[in-house]
């Protein structure tokens, strides 16, 4: 048997190259395999790298919700907007319930949402600054720096802050005297420019010492309304438990600041959106520009990096609104120096610096952060600062709190990923306030209402006896499990001054995990035990009736998952498509090899080859073809990945960053890959030659003695 098969093969490697035929299949499986291993190791490295994004920014292995959810989860939103989702009630009975399953090393508490934040204006910050300073002035707490200063130093602070106001005031009137000059009379309302010249006049300010509130306030009313660089965002944000979320995901790195303090009320803001979205925009158009030509973009050939130059001549505006007159000094004395030029107007002197070409992008924007930047207020929110985010609660009414920004942060590799970058951190008690949800202060704001009027809970069965019965028992309020009502919420200054309390205060981690969530994430200690731990903990919930839908990373990514999924099917059908097209080459090109050899089989019929040793012959031709062409072409595929890892694959856009999970896609030809290709190619190879080897068996002797006639 051995030296029968030992027989075959010498034949078959015989007439491996006898005919060029051989060659013709043989460059197809050639082809073929080498498509499959370079396609499919890229869409494999592609798949792992998005599974790293996704999992390591904000998803987890596995993502659970409350099956009662109207909507299917989606980390990353919809085309509809946000998923509406059920309340999760116990997490902590649903922490320990799925920790106690092998796999999963831990859950974190989560819950996705949107809020608006508004950053105040030139003016808005300028008369908070000066607010602030009479207050301390009067023995007011107000910051710790601002109490420390003695009368002269707070006096000279206010005086330098007034000194920039009348600036910024001036600046706003010749404005809007040109506008009326240029434009038409009605381009600035007369009201407004009666209130800028009234505020421009030396009796307004020398009124100011007496009743520095009154001027205060119309400043507010009639002169910061007309500026009009305030800001208003829309962020999305992760309520979650903080300190649990940056030991759980540890490509999260805090970049400025430091992180929230374990227990605290707090805000970090993502990297990407603090400079793209936050930043003075003369700054950030210099960034966009200065990494542009870094990947060897041209400002002369780039439509966009024009449209950036000329953005940065024309709205110089905010920079001018920003300085005082000492500051506009020293910025003016710096730019003649640098540009040597002897104009003295800051506005001509900004524009003739930001005409940045490919030749001084360099030089200009090295002098702007060396020189200019220390000078500026670069970001409208501060690391420090305290925001006011207001919010839609489940109920639909406007919710606000006040959270203390500590820091930024990115994950690491996707710095540059708007999709990994769009989505903030909030503290989870902050969180559910905007929501709507009851939590340990609201609680506690309840029991001192219920204590202070004599209000007591009914359940709704009796709420009716209570109100008309006899008993004379008076309700105030009745209860609702789970909801504050939002109208019974202290407001004005009590509010900010229960909200200052609330960002000092330290919660212990059962009252963060107590309470509601809207979903959270399992993180795996195999993940490639994704799909066992799965269907785990659906069991689990079914069990239990704990009410949970559990749904891999790539599901919980709603259609941004989705993309590998199609990419796959988009594989798998060139990838049938081309071997479709090589089975039936490959089929007709034996059929011709073994009619070309019909004298040759003939005769080995004649000398008492039987049938099977002629179909044995050709099927092991085929699959020395397959497997001598199909190894070469797999060579030449790992090759080509190999060499591809070495040098990377850039992401062609920000958006690509998360894809690749970092600057570069790093494809590798993994053993699974090498093996499906070449069992697979071998597969084709043997089925096309199936039909031909049996044709083959049918030669007759006698066609091998008529052709030597």
């Amino acid at each position: 048997m051995i030296s029968r098969l030992n027989l075959l093969v010498q034949i078959a490697v015989r007439n491996l190259l006898a005919s060029t035929v051989n060659l013709l299949i043989g460059g197809l499986i050639l082809f073929g395999t080498l498509f499959f291993v370079v396609i499919g190791s890229l869409l494999d490295s592609l798949n792992q790298s998005m599974a790293r994004s996704v999992i390591g920014s904000v998803a987890g292995n596995i993502q659970i919700y409350s099956s009662a959810s109207r909507d299917d989860l989606s980390l990353f939103g919809g085309m509809g907007g946000d998923p509406d989702l059920a309340a999760v009630n116990d997490f902590p009975k649903l922490k320990a319930e799925l920790e106690a399953i092998d796999n999963v090393k831990t859950v974190v508490p989560m819950g996705n949402s949107g809020a608006l934040i508004t950053a105040g204006n030139i003016v808005d910050v300028t008369l908070e600054r000066i607010r602030n300073l009479v207050r301390s002035g009067e023995g007011a707490s107000v910051d710790q720096a601002l109490n420390a200063l003695s009368s002269t130093e707070r006096k000279a602070r206010l005086d330098s802050e007034i000194a920039h106001l009348r600036q910024i005031i001036a600046v706003l009137e010749g404005d809007a005297k040109k506008a009326r000059a240029i434009l038409s009379e009605t381009a600035v309302e007369p009201e407004a420019l009666a209130a800028l010249e009234k505020v421009s006049t030396d009796a307004f300010w020398q009124q100011f010492d007496d009743k520095p509130y009154d001027a205060l306030e119309f400043l507010e009313n009639r002169i910061a309304p007309q500026v009009t660089d305030a800001q208003m965002l829309f962020i999305r944000y992760v309520g979650t438990d903080l300190d649990a979320f940056q030991r759980s995901f540890d490509r999260m790195e805090v970049v400025d600041g430091q992180p929230v303090p374990p227990g605290q009320r707090g805000f970090l803001i993502a990297k990407f959106l603090y400079e793209d979205q936050l930043k003075l925009k003369n700054a950030r158009r210099l960034d966009k520009l200065h990494d542009a030509v870094a990947v060897g973009r041209k400002i002369a050939d780039d439509d966009e990096l024009k449209r950036f130059v000329r953005e940065n001549r024309s709205q110089t505006r905010d920079i001018v609104l920003q300085l005082d007159g000492l500051q506009t000094k020293v910025f003016v004395e710096k730019l003649q120096k640098f540009l040597g030029s002897s104009e003295k107007e800051l506005p001509t002197l900004l524009t003739s610096f930001f005409e940045t070409t490919d030749a001084n992008l360099e030089a200009r924007y090295g002098f702007f952060y060396r020189e200019l930047a220390p000078l500026l207020q670069l970001y409208r929110v501060r690391v420090g600062d305290t925001l006011t985010i207001k919010a839609f609660t489940r109920s639909g009414s406007i919710q606000s709190v006040n959270v203390k920004v500590y820091g930024t942060f990115a994950f690491k590799g996707l710095e540059k990923s708007p999709l990994a970058g769009a989505t903030s951190l909030m503290d989870l008690m902050s969180f559910r306030d905007l929501y709507g949800y009851l939590t340990v202060d609201k609680k506690e704001e309840l029991a001192e209402l219920q204590k202070s009027t004599g209000a007591k809970a009914v359940d709704r069965e009796h709420a009716e006896d209570q109100l008309f019965g006899d008993d004379g028992a008076t309700v105030v309020a009745e209860a609702t499990p789970g909801v504050i009502q939002e109208d019974a919420q202290l407001t004005g200054m009590g509010r900010k001054l229960r909200q200052e309390d609330l960002l000092k205060r330290v919660y212990t981690p059962a009252e963060i995990n107590q309470g509601v969530v809207l979903n959270a994430a399992v993180m795996l200690k195999d993940g490639a035990k994704l799909d066992q731990t799965l269907a785990a903990i659906n069991a689990l919930s079914e069990q239990k009736k704990l009410g949970l839908k559990a749904v891999s990373w790539q599901t919980a990514a709603g259609m941004l998952g989705q993309i590998i999924t199609v990419l796959r099917w988009v594989l798998l059908f060139s990838v049938g498509f081309i071997f479709l097209i090589a089975m039936v080459i490959i089929n007709n090109a034996m059929m011709m090899a073994t009619l070309q050899r019909a004298q040759m089989i003939g005769t080995l019929r004649a000398i008492g080859a039987q049938k099977s040793t002629v179909l044995g012959m050709v099927l092991i031709e085929s699959l020395v073809l397959g497997v001598l062409f199909g190894g070469v072409g797999m060579l030449l595929g790992s090759a080509i990945v190999a060499a591809l890892h070495s040098h990377g694959i850039a992401a062609p856009n920000d958006v690509a960053y998360f894809f690749f999970s970092g600057p570069r896609l790093l494809p590798d030809a993994s053993a699974a890959s090498l093996a499906v290709a070449i069992g697979l190619i071998l597969f084709v190879t043997v089925v096309s030659t199936i039909i031909p080897a049996v044709l083959a068996t049918r030669v007759s002797p006698l066609r091998a003695m008529q052709a030597d006639e």
